[in-house]
């Protein structure tokens, strides 16, 4: 049987960029496998004015002088600009791992026999646990967010 541990939705701007977004969960009984279920909205920038405005920015911030008229001229060759949230898990005692994926939306688990990629497998052991959401990237005006953790008793 699984029981829901953990429940967040969230709306971000560009301003959270390069910052972190921690949630606490507490697992009552130790053993069994913890189940991410994690999803994020729009990947990408649809709005290509606006992308064309970051690109230039990022280019202009970036590069040295020479480089940067080659560059400007071909700033499609960048597109599609995409959102990046990534999500790491800290059990009571240390780090779980880390899915450094670009997909929107992931069903990630982690158990004491195997685990998704990118984390480790172990007994789950009782107490505090933290998710922590990386927005490594924030390129949309507003990006949508929900993030569900269930434990499934061995």
């Amino acid at each position: 049987m699984k029981r829901l541990l953990l429940e967040a939705e969230g709306q971000i701007q560009p301003v959270c960029a390069k910052t972190h977004i921690t949630y606490s969960f507490h697992l009552a009984e130790s053993g069994g496998k913890l189940w991410i279920e994690f999803a994020y909205e729009p990947k990408n920038l649809e709005d290509r004015e606006l992308a064309k405005t970051l690109i230039a920015a990022g280019i202009g911030s970036y590069t040295e002088d020479s480089q940067r008229d080659r560059l400007l001229a071909n700033w499609e060759s960048f597109l599609p600009l995409k959102n990046l949230i990534t999500v790491s898990v800290d059990d009571p005692e240390r780090h779980r791992g880390a899915g450094h994926r670009h997909d929107p939306e992931q069903l990630l688990f982690i158990g004491e026999g195997e685990a998704s990629p990118g984390f480790v497998s172990d007994r789950l052991n009782e107490g505090l646990w933290r998710a922590t959401l990386s927005l490594h990237a924030i390129v949309t005006p507003s990006c949508r967010y929900r993030l569900r953790i269930h434990h499934e008793e061995a």
